[in-house]
């Protein structure tokens, strides 16, 4: 179990490969015992900062700090960290058993000892009794929780994922991704993961770093980043999201081509003229009947119509922009494609991005 006084500390870090500069000026603190997601797109820089945190790779500048000690140009088997890679990496000629317990090994302890060790990270992992199989009789979610557990072995005090989940098909990815947010509850240790998938980030994280060309954009909860993202990179990336340029008027609206909306807030020092874009989740949208009277709502036509199952999704046309719109099955609109509706933004869900 970490002490609780133990976090993960990052102070201008950057990183750069000859004229390239993958990370630029990092400043960040990871709280102890919390799950800490690094999202975005390839080439963000994501992957290179768990390298720095690794020490598989050394800073341009600025400095780490684990719980309160230098790490900066400590080697990586000096940090007394735990990691699983995309690769998984298990040894083939090696029982279940012997691969969790190969770093204990290494370090002198005994078979009696390291045996000991590896159940118990087993009933952990919820694969008890499977110690003297070999890897390759193992499924991809049983390899998956033996790299796990041998990452554990040693009782890190931090704990890093890049991507471990990738390799698994669809069902098995999504249930892992439960099991794993789960067993990182029980054992409290601090956990950084590497992931492009926002839906794992969103059902993992507890904090989220959402990441773009070396720099962060914006760190928050799952539900703060989706609910009030930074700006507009963020939330087209994040989800879904209409996304919808205007600029502000009368001190307080905003004009969208032909149409004007009441937001509850602006940005920060906006004034008349200011550009801005105005960020809309399709949940939150509403198709009503054209002409029927009510606040923040604009006039087009049913493009399209699609029925998924859990929702159906209508793209209105409202002159140069479309407007996308999510309802429940029991909310479908009473109007197909080429209809004249309104849409509906309520004021509370415009969140408006300084541009």
């Amino acid at each position: 179990m970490v002490d609780a006084a133990e976090a993960l500390s990052l102070e201008g870090v950057s990183k750069r490969f000859g004229e390239l500069t993958a990370v630029s000026d990092i400043d960040l603190t990871v709280p102890p015992g919390k799950l800490v997601c690094f999202l975005g797109p390839s080439g963000c820089g994501k992957t290179t900062v768990l390298r720095l945190i690794a020490g598989l790779e050394h800073p341009s500048g600025g400095r780490l700090t684990l719980a309160g000690r230098d790490i900066t140009h400590l080697p990586a088997h000096q940090r007394n960290l735990g990691m699983v890679f995309q690769s998984l990496a298990l040894f083939p000629h090696l029982n279940v058993a012997d691969n969790i317990a190969y770093a204990l090994r290494v370090r002198g302890q005994n078979r009696v000892t390291r045996r000991r060790r590896a159940e118990e990270l087993l009933e952990l992992v919820r694969l008890p009794g499977i110690g003297d199989r070999h890897t390759a009789q193992l499924s991809g979610g049983q390899r998956q929780r033996v790299a796990i557990a041998r990452a554990l072995a040693l009782e890190p005090e931090l704990f890093l994922l890049d991507e471990p989940l990738s390799a698994l098909d669809a069902k098995l990815r999504e249930e892992m991704q439960v099991e794993l947010k789960l067993l990182q509850q029980r054992v409290g240790v601090t956990t950084i993961l590497v992931t492009h998938d926002q839906r794992e980030a969103m059902t993992m994280a507890d904090l989220v770093v959402v990441m773009r060309d070396g720099r962060v954009q914006q760190l928050g909860t799952p539900l703060e980043i989706y609910r009030r993202p930074a700006n507009a990179f963020v939330a087209d990336f994040i989800g879904t999201s209409n996304l919808l340029r205007g600029e502000v008027i009368d001190g307080g609206c905003v004009r969208v081509g032909e149409h004007t909306l009441k937001p509850d807030s602006l940005p920060e020092g906006s004034t008349d003229g200011s550009p801005v874009t105005v960020s809309v989740r399709p949940e939150e949208v509403r198709v009503v009947a054209d002409g029927e009277p009510g606040a923040n709502r604009l006039t087009g036509t049913v493009a399209f119509i699609r029925d998924v199952g859990q929702s159906v999704e209508v793209y209105v046309d409202c002159g140069d922009t479309r407007i996308t719109c999510h309802v429940p099955p029991k909310d479908r609109p009473d109007a197909g494609q080429g209809a004249r509706v309104a849409v509906e933004l309520p004021a509370e869900a415009c969140v408006v991005l300084d541009r």
